[in-house]
């Protein structure tokens, strides 16, 4: 089994006539096989991160110091006259095994801004926590998108995804979708808003706690799908409650998939791509 791992945490510095602004660290990294399916894992605690499809064969990873949390410490007063010079490097660290590429940043606190091209056929699972959003664009690979503080973009997709925002909007926009396979959008604070092929087949559940559903789907809904729970008591008084599900059940085009929609502050758009 091959296996590659590269460190980078490249030094940057900067003189009169020099450019102000670092470089990114930049590596390209292969898949054992290109001909068997891809994995891009990117995982961050600080940062953003966005990845590409395109039509080619490697990994094209590039990274640069985040801008959101830096800390500016006071001026020293030796500095006067003198320019501050930000300089060091990402502490970008990339890992390829058995045609998973795992990208991420060896500090913790490191806030860094990752840009990522890939084979356009790539899946992709993609987390990060503080500091940034995710984006992903033209891909065909099945995607998984978490971000805790930032919202979650994903367009021009053409296979199924799982994209949750806890602290931001869901965007979501398929050319295609992969039959058969359940899709779930949810977030905590922010709106889902998702656009679908015309022809889409699916069974959908839509769910908001402070907010409203939009959709131009003719929506079939099913109130038989609401089935109410019935929680027995456990003091032996013979007392139990009886409480109904506030999601909306239905079916577009016939019915197909799961596709689960759910948000607690926040609208829902479902729409039909044109």
């Amino acid at each position: 089994m091959k296996k590659t791992i590269i460190f980078l945490s490249f030094f940057f510095a900067a003189g009169p006539g020099w450019s102000q602004e670092a470089q990114p660290d930049r590596v390209t990294v292969p898949f054992s096989d290109p001909s068997r399916p891809k994995t891009l894992k990117a995982s961050l605690i600080n940062g953003s991160i966005t990845v590409k499809g395109y039509d080619g064969k490697l990994a094209i990873v590039e990274a640069r110091p985040g801008t959101s949390g830096r800390r500016r410490a006071e001026r020293p007063e030796r500095a006067d006259g003198l320019r501050r010079i930000d300089a060091g490097g990402t502490g970008l660290a990339v890992d390829e095994s058995d045609n998973v590429i795992s990208v991420g940043a060896r500090a913790i606190n490191q806030n860094i801004s990752l840009a990522i091209q890939v084979p356009f056929d790539t899946s992709l699972k993609l987390h990060s926590v503080n500091g940034g959003d995710i984006v992903v664009d033209h891909i065909s690979g099945d995607v998984e998108i978490d971000n805790t503080n930032g919202s979650a973009t994903a367009t021009h997709v053409s296979g199924s995804a799982i994209v949750h925002a806890l602290n931001g909007k869901v965007l979501a926009s398929f050319d295609k979708i992969t039959p058969d396979k359940p899709m779930s959008f949810s977030s905590l604070n922010g709106d889902i808003d998702v656009t679908l092929p015309a022809d889409v087949k699916a069974k959908v559940k839509m769910k908001t706690d402070n907010g409203a559903v939009y959709s131009d789907f003719d929506v079939a809904l099913d109130a038989s799908a609401r089935t109410p729970v019935v929680q027995d008591s456990k003091s032996g008084r013979g007392k139990y409650r009886v409480q109904f599900d506030r999601a909306t059940y239905g079916t577009i085009n016939g019915g197909g998939p799961e596709m689960q929609f759910t948000t607690f502050n926040g609208n829902i758009y479902l729409r039909k791509s044109k």
